[in-house]
């Protein structure tokens, strides 16, 4: 990947964070969005630049349909060739499945401007620069939530499962330049989201996984480079989630 160009969507984030170091380490430039978090951006962006690779730092709010096409725009501008999106970014809320009524169309839509639409705008923008290149790589980070009924909330869950057959659909869009997969990540340890969960709901993800433990934004981002590597794998969603089965 030496001298390929990425997007990082939500870069400022933990798995973020993760993925545009491992992405640097491979030897690609990375270009970071954010939404509010500018420090941690920046400091993405630093470990890019530790890396000898040259960054970026974009803020980009989803939920606006127009952002999309300028972050992409910046990206090609700033790199002159896009070769990697990574869509990381979402937006979460935890709601009780039984609470149906806290479920406002309001939250629905946010979550679906955000978490489904969002990411087709990004690669919208991004397949034209992809398809002149005759090479691109696309990789939607979705949630084990989207395969299985668990998660947060109802809307977030039912979103990444948008997300991954969305996947599938941009797969065959963009074939056969263009390779596009998803990436469905379990419980991530040493998140601050995973902070916010009570110990007692963290002991019990622990023992539903075969591995008995969380996964690492370190093993998520491993499995996103992966698939940026890949020739042959398109259309495909990987969980990383220490093996969580229906039981």
């Amino acid at each position: 990947m030496i001298g390929c160009a990425a997007l990082v969507t939500g870069g400022s984030g933990d798995i973020g964070a993760a993925i545009t170091r491992a992405l640097a380490t491979a030897g690609a430039d990375v270009a970071v969005t954010y939404l509010s978090e500018r420090d941690q951006a920046d400091s993405a962006a630093a470990g890019v630049a530790g890396h000898g690779r040259r960054s970026l730092v974009i803020r980009l709010d989803q939920a606006d349909a127009e952002m999309p096409q300028s972050a992409v725009t910046a990206a090609v501008d700033h790199f002159g060739r896009l070769d990697i999106l990574v869509n990381n970014a979402a937006w979460n809320i935890g709601i009780p499945f039984g609470d149906l009524d806290a479920l406002t169309p309001q939250i629905w839509d946010r979550l679906y401007e955000t978490n489904v639409r969002g990411p087709f705008l990004l690669a919208r923008a991004a397949a034209p620069v992809m398809r002149a290149q005759r090479r691109g790589r696309i990789v939607n980070i979705a949630s084990t939530g989207g395969l299985l009924p668990g998660g947060s909330s109802i809307g977030y869950a039912t979103s990444k499962a948008a997300l991954i057959h969305l996947t599938r659909f941009l797969a065959v869009a963009l074939a056969p330049h263009v390779l596009v997969n998803s990436v469905a990540p379990g419980l991530v340890e040493a998140t601050r989201m995973s902070r916010r969960i009570p110990l007692e709901m963290l002991e019990a993800i622990r023992c539903s996984t075969l591995l008995g433990r969380p996964v690492s934004a370190s093993d998520v981002a491993g499995q996103v480079v992966a698939f940026c590597r890949t020739d042959s794998a398109t259309g495909q969603v990987v969980a990383v989630d220490g093996g969580i089965f229906p039981r």
